[in-house]
């Protein structure tokens, strides 16, 4: 073993005292060899030993390689949320626009610097077949709208406008409603004048005209008498004249009126104007208001299927909507359609009898003759159908304006569709409004049962 080296004792002092052992200096690897019998230790420099502990520390560090780096998973930077647009964005957004005879559902839009795609509610296979068959040779305007009842989704919106080509009658509210408006009257005296379809009505005259004596209270023993039923399937605008003036008056006929949307706004993507009655208190302006024999009231074709949708719809009033979604650049849902319901029209029972009354229009009324030439469709003869016409002149002898407002439903697949034309014939008839009604049928319902036609396009995710 090896032993620290001492200097010799030196001698004893003058005062006999033994003086203390004195030791060298020593550094710590001296001690270190001592310790651990680590000879060589002695004759390592101490700067030497921590440069080699640096350089183990190093060599036992081996840093990621640079594969490891990129497979650590890397946080995405969040994205910043839409901004959403409410319809009257939407409104805006579409201002110019008219989608009459869109032959694609899917719209590009530039705004500015911006992007937009829209999603269109419109069936393309139901719009596309609709479009060819416009009678642009005998008609001076055809507007046709064809919806979804339970959530006011338009289907189709084709049409011709002969003095415009850029508008769209569809939206227009220029067209006379006639005896369309008959459908409102229907309603007000079945639930405010408590009429059932088969009470019995007197008239004199003819069905077709209307004069002041013919909207007398008092009638004689040998008037004519038709059920409210036939009266409404036949269009007999004396009954529906005395019905006004006599038993609903002014203030009924207007509630009715602006229930069933006239005299207020529409809430729609697309500028509408709103259809217009206007009501006095004198008597026979009123029986000219019930039985729409008259060029004041005034509808569009998009109203007119409103109207419809209400009545296949419990009563309900929903909100026509022709957009489903529009997304940005980034591909993030703005806007979504949502079903917008207003206050009933009409309570269930009462649009329970106004489907009679329809239903009777197309079995024996004034549109028997049209659908009498489908008879034994195999489309056709599974569906409820009902409508009402319409026909009046305007004033002049050289357009006659043509309509019907219907609608058809499969109650197997619980399908349904609401249809309202408009046609203004000039010189001589050529298709009418309940033959387009019925290619918008059966093109729609001519799908296998079990498989529903109309498929829209997801949204995309927000």
């Amino acid at each position: 073993m090896y032993h620290l080296r001492c200097q010799p004792a030196p001698a004893a002092p003058i005062d006999g005292r033994r003086p203390a052992v004195q030791r060298r200096p020593h550094s710590k690897r001296r001690c270190m060899a001592a310790r651990f019998g680590w000879k060589s230790l002695t004759a390592v420099p101490a700067g030497l030993l921590l440069v080699s502990g640096i350089v183990i520390t190093l060599v036992g560090f081996r840093p990621p390689a640079r594969e490891d780096l990129r497979s650590q998973p890397v946080a995405p930077k969040p994205r910043p949320a839409p901004r959403s647009m409410a319809k009257q964005d939407v409104q805006g957004l579409l201002s110019g626009m008219n989608f009459l005879n869109l032959a694609d559902n899917r719209i590009e839009l530039r705004r500015g610097n911006a992007c937009f795609t829209l999603q269109a509610t419109l069936d393309a296979g139901l719009q596309q077949a609709l479009i060819p068959r416009l009678d642009r040779k005998n008609s001076r305007y055809i507007g046709i709208v064809a919806m979804e009842p339970a959530d006011g989704r338009v289907l189709a919106m084709a049409g011709y406008d002969k003095s415009n080509p850029d508008g769209n009658p569809c939206l227009d509210n220029r067209f006379p409603a006639a005896s369309i408006f008959k459908i409102i009257t229907a309603a007000a005296a079945v639930e405010a004048g408590d009429l059932n379809p088969g009470a019995m009505l007197r008239f004199s005259g003819d069905k077709y005209t209307l004069y002041k004596s013919q909207i007398n209270s008092k009638t004689s023993k040998n008037a004519n008498q038709l059920s409210l039923k036939d009266s409404f399937a036949q269009s007999v605008n004396p009954v529906f004249g005395r019905l006004g003036a006599n038993l609903l008056g002014k203030d009924v006929i207007e509630a009715y009126a602006e229930a069933f949307g006239f005299n207020r706004e529409i809430d729609f993507e697309l500028p509408l104007r709103p259809s217009r009655v206007e009501l006095t208190d004198g008597a026979f302006e009123l029986a000219e208001v019930a039985s729409g024999y008259n060029r004041t009231t005034r509808i569009s074709p998009l109203h007119g299927a409103a109207m419809a949708a209400a009545i296949v719809n419990q009563g309900r009033w929903v909100e026509p909507t022709i957009v489903d979604w529009i997304s940005n650049e980034a591909g993030q849902t703005i806007y979504q359609s949502q079903a917008i319901y207003r206050d009933r029209a009409i309570d269930r029972d009462t649009a329970k009898v106004l489907r009679q009354l329809m239903q009777a229009t197309v079995q024996s009324g004034t549109a028997h003759k049209e659908f009498q030439k489908h008879q034994g469709d195999k489309v056709l003869s599974r569906l409820e159908i009902g409508g009402k016409t319409g026909s009046m002149g305007d004033g002049t002898g050289e357009t006659r304006y043509d309509w019907f407002v219907g609608y058809a439903r499969e109650p197997q697949r619980k399908k349904q569709l609401v249809v309202a034309v408009v046609v203004a014939h000039e010189g001589f008839i050529g298709t009418r409004a309940a033959a387009y009604a019925v290619m918008a049928m059966k093109e729609y319902f001519q799908d296998s049962p079990g498989i529903l036609r109309t498929q829209v396009s997801p949204a995309p995710r927000s």
